[in-house]
């Protein structure tokens, strides 16, 4: 029997990919809700999964069954929870998704981001190794290319300027990643993402921030006149290489450390994609404009050959069926919340 574990199932790309994955696979996922950044949608897209109370998850001392999937609370930090995850399952391959995500948020609170992205993702390969799960595809970030200035990035470029805390402990992902591999014959996949976006997006990013002020009527704080450029990426695309990699493995085709960048491969400026979502809602932006902030990187712009080379696919929606997508999904919950 095929089990596969996802971690972060209350994440943007975790609630995303469990709804791609769970009628082809049994899925076991766990969570730990953290109260640090998004909290609310966390649940939210719990409860869009089939749990009915994910705030009782915690207090139900063991685990919760939705569809075909099997959902846990659990923390990377707590050894003992993850114990408990690991000896209740036989897994074939883990998807590694949990992780404190954001630049800004990782330059005020970096002992949190060495915690749970690096210490926790220690804890995680360790339980692997213990229970011989070899197969690992874990997320890093488009944001280890840091102060590199040779765009577009492709992985074979230097990742060792990293410019915030958060794409250090991703950088220290791939390094610790490349250990588990030499050591003990894990298979490991990287994935590198280029700024994901559309339905369910978080809270904190870009695109959940431009929709719900121009709903509200209220200021945008846009930075660096809008001229950053970023790799926009659906996160149907990510479902999709995701699925598509899972296929290899599953047809023997294994690497002992590989990295794959995941982006759309067609950057545009953050004013265009503000534009495109303006459109859309039929509603024009207020803008306050802001200098580039400590940490951002200028533009992000991938270079995608190599995944599909490996899988045949290239994530290609394109910004405004993304946009439409998103925003129809935006306007659907926040006409629920006002019933």
């Amino acid at each position: 029997m095929y089990n596969i574990l996802i971690t972060g199932f209350a994440g943007f790309i975790g609630s995303s990919l469990i709804a791609g994955l769970k009628n082809k696979y049994n899925l076991v996922a766990f969570d730990n809700f953290s109260e640090v950044s998004n909290y609310d949608i966390k649940l939210q897209r719990a409860e869009h999964l089939g749990i009915s109370s994910p705030e009782n998850l915690q207090q139900h001392g063991g685990a919760v069954e939705a569809g075909n999937t099997t959902y846990y609370y659990a923390d990377l930090c707590n050894v003992e929870q993850l114990e408990n995850v690991f000896s209740n399952h036989r897994f074939s391959l883990i998807i590694h998704l949990a992780a404190l995500t954001g630049v800004r948020p990782s330059l005020q609170n970096p002992q949190a981001y060495i915690d749970v992205n690096v210490k926790g993702f220690v804890n995680l390969l360790e339980c692997a190794r213990k229970y011989g799960v070899n197969d690992i595809i874990y997320a890093s970030s488009s944001s280890v290319y840091g102060s590199n200035t040779e765009i577009p990035y492709s992985e074979d470029q230097r990742t060792d300027s990293p410019i915030s805390a958060y794409a250090a402990s991703k950088k220290a992902d791939e390094l610790l990643a490349n250990v588990y591999a030499h050591l003990y014959g894990m298979n490991m996949i990287g994935l590198r993402f280029f700024t994901v976006y559309g339905p369910w997006t978080r809270p904190d990013m870009a695109a959940y921030i431009f929709m719900d002020a121009i709903h509200k009527g209220k200021p945008i704080e846009l930075f660096n006149e809008g001229k950053m450029i970023r790799d926009f990426t659906y996160v149907g695309d990510v479902v999709q290489s995701i699925s598509l990699l899972i296929d290899k493995i599953n047809d023997g085709t294994k690497g002992k450390n590989l990295v794959f960048n995941v982006g759309n491969h067609q950057p545009v400026q953050v004013m265009d994609f503000l534009n495109a979502i303006e459109e859309k809602m039929g509603k024009k932006a207020v803008i306050s404009y802001k200098p580039i902030q400590p940490g951002d990187m200028p533009a992000t712009n991938a270079i995608s050959d190599r995944l599909f080379s490996y899988t045949g696919f290239k994530p290609a929606t394109t910004v405004q069926q993304g946009v439409n997508d998103m925003v129809d999904w935006f306007t659907a919950v926040n006409a629920v919340s006002q019933l």
